[in-house]
């Protein structure tokens, strides 16, 4: 995979866009967890939104830091181009959704790697930013277990909808 360039963008185009990226992520996780009836995937989908709404007010954090008194202003269209998590068919088998945040989370794994570098003055920024990197990598791992058993399921005809675990 070719690595990711951000050199071309200005910081706060960067961190808008990681926002929304979180926004979106966080959105996504969060409706899948409502949808799922296994106990321990909707459990793991709401443990993932809880994450994305973590990065997301850290990095709120450092965009007022960076830029006091500068109102955040989601774009609608980001300046990066960072792969977005979409089902609007509620009928794409969620392995399928799964495949969509696995790429979404290895992007923005390299995305932080990249966007640390900016931060070579601030060690503490720095950190943190690759600190979220390597917690995108453990999304990946976590969804990638995941899908494996979600298409382990499909193959046999069943719906992760129907394994109810719980009273």
């Amino acid at each position: 995979m070719k690595k990711m360039d951000l050199s071309g963008y200005e910081l706060a185009d960067l961190l808008l866009a990681a926002l929304k990226s979180e926004i979106s992520s966080h959105d996504v996780y969060a409706r899948l967890a409502q949808k799922v009836q296994n106990a321990f995937l909707r459990e793991r989908l709401n443990f993932l939104a809880l994450e994305e709404d973590k990065h997301r007010q850290a990095l709120e954090g450092i965009f007022r830091q960076r830029f006091p008194g500068r109102e955040i202003v989601i774009p609608a269209q980001p300046v990066v181009p960072l792969p977005e998590i979409l089902f609007r068919d509620e009928q794409v088998p969620l392995s399928a959704v799964f495949a969509q945040a696995m790429k979404a989370e290895r992007a923005a794994h390299d995305f932080y790697l990249q966007l640390a570098e900016r931060f070579g003055d601030d060690v503490e920024k720095k950190n943190l930013l690759i600190y979220f990197s390597m917690m995108e990598m453990g999304h990946y791992k976590l969804l990638d277990l995941e899908k494996s058993n979600l298409e382990r399921l499909e193959e046999f005809g069943q719906e992760q909808e129907l394994i109810h675990v719980g009273p």
